[in-house]
């Protein structure tokens, strides 16, 4: 299908959805801070501190297996102090999110999109260790980004996406292939037009967009593999929306995988089942965390 003729209609299709969110102000404020040289901690725990809610998710996931603090933490600056500022930008990115799409329950649920999300997140960012990518955390939150064109298409075009998922039960097929034969376009084209209308960076719209064909990326085609192969991974295991679409692949054969040997010849010893066994290690993680921020927020005031 011609692309052109998709990302056409994916603009017309995000300019038609009526409510479309936006970004919480105090998150975008506070990933601003983040990157400004000389910002003091006191400054970001002052804008954490001015949106309760978003201040009880940092704290509730700082405290989820996923970081693994030895003692629970009960305060915004605690928090920083034991994160660090790149891990706070990393939670304050992610809990704007949670807000965001909290109530919109689609033909999949919000809660297994954000296990899918963190899921493909936390085993991007594993793979741009490995490789030696310079910065892992932005692989980490481009990788929760990946789908947001899927969630807003279950959420408003809920029939058509049903008879979608009827048309081909009991059957092998790729989610993105269905759409662009159903829909006219797909979720990478709708999750674009979603990314630029937030103002999001180049390098995570191009993601977004190319996510399912990293050969493509021209601005960081090596963040595309990563987030291509961490999706996969995630969708082949037990963090692929509740078992909706059937994947199967090679990793040999995968234009990523190519993409990230050529990177990263060092990859040629990687252990994939052993890596595997690894990213089964993370589901309960991920899927105790995504639990808990859902669970209990706004029942005390955080400092």
């Amino acid at each position: 299908m011609d692309k052109k003729a998709m990302m056409q209609t994916a603009q017309e299709m995000v300019e038609s959805f009526v409510d479309l969110p936006t970004i919480p102000h105090v998150a975008t404020r506070v990933i601003e801070l983040l990157d400004r040289p000389g910002v003091e901690l006191d400054e970001v725990a002052d804008m954490i501190l001015a949106d309760q809610v978003l201040a009880a998710r940092v704290i509730k996931m700082v405290n989820s297996p996923l970081y693994k603090p030895a003692n629970e933490i009960k305060s915004v600056k605690r928090a920083l102090i034991y994160l660090g500022f790149r891990h706070i930008r990393e939670l304050a990115f992610t809990c704007s999110f949670v807000d965001v799409f909290e109530g919109r329950d689609g033909i999949f649920d919000v809660r297994s999109f954000w296990e899918h999300s963190f899921g493909v997140g936390v085993v991007a960012k594993i793979i741009a260790q490995r490789v030696r990518y310079p910065d892992t955390e932005k692989a980490y939150l481009v990788g929760i980004v990946h789908d947001i064109g899927e969630v807003f298409l279950s959420f408003y075009r809920k029939d058509a996406f049903r008879s979608l998922l009827d048309s081909v039960k009991g059957q092998p097929f790729r989610l993105v292939d269905k759409e662009a034969e159903y829909l006219g376009t797909s979720h990478s084209e709708i999750g674009y037009c979603i990314a630029k209308k937030w103002n999001f960076p180049a390098d995570y719209c191009e993601v977004i967009a190319l996510h399912h064909a990293p050969e493509d990326a021209t601005i960081d085609p090596t963040l595309c593999a990563i987030v291509n192969l961490a999706d996969l991974f995630c969708s082949v295991r037990q963090l692929d929306y509740g078992g909706t679409s059937w994947v199967s692949f090679n990793l040999a054969e995968e234009k990523a995988w190519a993409i990230l040997r050529s990177y990263a010849p060092s990859l040629a010893d990687l252990d994939v089942e052993r890596f595997c066994y690894e990213l089964d290690d993370r589901v309960p993680e991920i899927q105790d965390m995504v639990k808990s921020i859902f669970q209990g927020i706004g029942a005390s005031e955080p400092s």
